[in-house]
């Protein structure tokens, strides 16, 4: 029997806190989970520093990835099974998707990816067409399989709807992070019906779209994301834990080009901070590696890289306040000159962070990062685009809003023992923000 057509002699199963059990049959399926850049996703977390404030946030993009491919199965054998818009064939196409659409995360994931510029999809692809234990399996289904299952993980390949599966403004992805990040982090706002999501679920030429009778059910998810974006992902104190992490890898990099002599040389930071990063060693890159460097660097004679390290490792963060860069530009320059006349260097001690996202967004062809609308179907056929039916959907579409916080060390402001006038000036400053 050819590979893409094996299956277990026997059902696997993983026990899962969101989904009570995934279900494994497909022999290719259970050998890419096997596979070492598979299970290298067990040693990165799903949301980064966020467990710096939710303490149970441990999980991993293993768990997420897991999930992603569960409801996709679901989808395709309980809801698409037998409707004459769904191909069969693609079936084992749409399952490796979706288990490896987060493969090429670093640890960290989005704060590791912009201090060093990086891109989690382009390194999942990569892992997918190089040479990898993954692409050798991918690869026994056929030649052009691991192409393909690259192209709809880039969202550029030619069947749309599979692509909408896993990437799309309601997908498995999203389903399973909120609902797993949700339990994890003991919220109850990511909550949502997916059931009843599944069930309104039907498949059409392009994309998904979902029954008219479904629209509160997808109205729900919709609120369930926005309040699980400013409640958990944008929480303030996991984004202090960010900037500190941030700039610990500034640090280290801007050392490392100045020729500073560690006491615990950064090996695997060599290739980064170089730009000369292989896939090899991406790939040994985790959050064990970093956190290791991280409990050394607090040794290092580097006043600035041992006070960061000691801060994130013993969750010290810096405290914030509200702030508007556009409006208050010459208040960031004032602190920048008292900060450096009292010795705290604001390159590293005086952040602003901004954080934004757009819950939902209509069709605007041609812009930046478009948006597929969500669509719901009435009895009639008719296809309508979402937020033209919901009220409330229609209240926040296309509304980004954005959230800017000043970042900064109280303890070293508190500290009077030098400069304690201009220290003092410090904080009323800041106070009256």
């Amino acid at each position: 029997m050819e590979y893409s057509k094996q299956k277990l002699t026997e059902e696997k199963v993983f026990k899962d806190p969101v989904h009570r059990y995934v279900h494994v049959r497909d022999k290719v399926i259970w050998d890419l989970i096997a596979t070492k850049e598979f299970q290298r996703l067990r040693r990165i977390r799903q949301l980064g520093t966020t467990y710096f404030t939710f303490h149970g946030a441990e999980h991993s993009r293993f768990n997420h990835s897991l999930g992603v491919y569960e409801i996709i199965r679901r989808i395709i054998d309980d809801v698409f099974d037998g409707r004459p818009e769904w191909d069969p064939e693609d079936r084992l196409l749409t399952l490796c998707a979706a288990l490896l659409h987060d493969l090429g995360h670093g640890p960290f994931s989005h704060s590791f990816e912009k201090v060093f510029h990086l891109d989690h999809e382009e390194f999942t692809q990569d892992i997918i067409v190089g040479d990898t234990e993954v692409n050798a399996i991918l690869s026994k289904v056929n030649a052009d399989f691991p192409t393909k299952v690259a192209e709809v993980i880039a969202k550029t390949y030619e069947n749309k709807l599979i692509v909408s599966l896993i990437s799309s403004q309601l997908d498995a992805d999203r389903m399973d992070y909120l609902l797993r990040d949700a339990y994890f982090t003991g919220v109850s706002y990511g909550n949502f019906d997916m059931e009843r999501l599944l069930r309104v679920m039907r498949p059409k030429e392009d994309q998904v779209v979902f029954k008219y009778s479904g629209m509160h059910a997808v109205e729900d998810y919709i609120l369930s994301r926005y309040q699980m974006y400013w409640q958990v992902y944008f929480h303030p104190v996991t984004r202090s834990a960010e900037v500190i992490l941030t700039k610990i890898l500034h640090r280290a990099k801007e050392l490392h080009d100045e020729y500073y002599s560690f006491k615990h040389h950064p090996i695997h930071f060599y290739s980064l901070f170089e730009d000369e990063l292989t896939l090899e060693d991406y790939l040994k890159l985790d959050e064990h590696i970093i956190l290791y460097y991280f409990q050394m660097w607090q040794e290092e004679e580097d006043k600035i890289l041992s006070d960061l390290c000691t801060r994130f490792v013993n969750r010290s963060l810096f405290k914030y306040v509200d702030f508007d860069p556009a409006k208050q530009f010459k208040v960031h320059s004032q602190l920048e000159t008292l900060f450096k006349q009292v010795g705290i260097d604001p390159n590293y001690y005086l952040v602003v962070d901004s954080s934004s996202d757009l819950p939902y967004d209509f069709y605007r062809p041609g812009e930046e990062e478009e948006r597929l609308p969500i669509h719901l179907l009435k009895k009639s056929g008719e296809i309508r685009e979402l937020s033209r039916e919901s009220d409330i959907v229609d209240a926040i579409s296309g509304k980004r809003r954005t959230d800017h916080k000043l970042y900064y060390p109280a303890d070293l402001i508190q500290d009077d023992t030098t400069n304690s006038e201009m220290k003092q000036k410090i904080r009323s400053i800041l106070e009256s923000l």
